[in-house]
């Protein structure tokens, strides 16, 4: 659905896109992930066909964006991060107008409006202003927008940005059901929706991509080291001392406890990647007659991938 080959995108001397190549398949729900700043929304403008690239090609659908224009756009559904709404429109009217101005007919359009009010939950808003829902309900009326003309692909620039966590839930489950019948690249900072809703990820930085694989995958493979948490009651560096003799434990720093009780200490020991050192720290503590309450492995997630690629110390 879409091809992506050595795209680049330079604004005077500066280069925010490099060389970045990658495949989205028919059917798939990708995440497009990357601090501010990493390309990610001037990446999605050129498969838009909203920002040419300064070289490089993308193909949305077999058709080449620069050079079939009007056929790659017509198989895209785009909604951008801040969606743009004209406040003074009724919902149902902006749908019709925009669905016109998409090339419907007037009786297609109509049909078409109906369809995307219901999949995307606005009948209760239908006759309602836009400048007087809330921004809930602004982002459905952009989803459906980007869905009116029936496209292949829809490509989502922060489809949850400033929504509260009962929004971003609906707003997630809307996504699963569009991932159905339609291609999605959906960019977002909320990793945990991606993991539920997204087949592979992609991880761009510095304008590179530097991770793509399933969000599983990803986190089987990091390279950071593991962590062990550990909650007890003893010196603190009488504790980091002793940890860091045992074997494979790279570093040990110590925290307040989780609950604020200054009698207990915690810490964070980082061990080598693929080991796991709960058995030797356990019996550390056992020996020490140390009193314990807590002794865990942090299980990664796609949160200590993103951090591990893209951190900057």
């Amino acid at each position: 659905m879409i091809e992506v080959h050595d795209l680049t995108k330079r604004f005077s001397r500066q280069t925010v896109v490099s060389d970045v190549s990658f495949n989205v398949g028919q059917g798939e729900i990708v995440g497009f992930l990357g601090p501010n700043g990493a390309g990610k929304t001037t990446t999605m403008r050129m498969l838009t066909g909203y920002l040419p690239p300064s070289s490089g090609s993308v193909s949305i659908a077999g058709f080449d964006v620069l050079r079939q224009s009007v056929e790659a756009r017509r198989r895209i559904g785009y909604m951008p991060e801040n969606v743009p709404l004209y406040d003074d429109m009724r919902v149902r009217e902006y749908l019709k107008y925009r669905a016109r101005l998409k090339g419907l007919s007037n009786r297609d359009a109509r049909a078409r409006v109906n369809d995307v009010v219901d999949t995307c939950g606005l009948d209760s808003v239908r006759r309602k202003m836009i400048k007087v829902l809330s921004k809930g309900f602004r982002q459905r009326v952009g989803l459906a927008d980007a869905l009116i003309h029936s496209p292949d692909l829809l490509i989502l620039d922060e489809p949850t940005n400033g929504l509260d966590p009962n929004q971003i839930r609906q707003i997630r489950e809307l996504i699963r059901r569009l991932g159905e019948r339609h291609t999605i690249l959906l960019s977002t900072h909320i990793l945990s929706e991606v993991e539920m809703t997204c087949g592979r990820v992609i991880i761009i930085d510095g304008g590179k991509i530097r991770a793509e694989d399933t969000p599983r995958a990803l986190v089987d493979n990091m390279r950071a080291a593991g962590r062990v948490m550990v909650e007890l009651q003893a010196e603190a560096d009488v504790v980091i001392e002793e940890m860091t003799r045992l074997d494979h434990v790279k570093r040990v720093t110590a925290g307040d406890a989780a609950d604020g009780d200054d009698r207990w200490t915690s810490f964070e020991v980082l061990v080598d990647s693929g080991t796991d050192a709960r058995e030797r720290i356990h019996e550390l503590v056992v020996r020490k007659k140390w009193p314990l309450r807590d002794l865990h492995r942090h299980t990664a997630s796609l949160e200590d991938v993103f951090v591990e690629l893209t951190r900057r110390d």
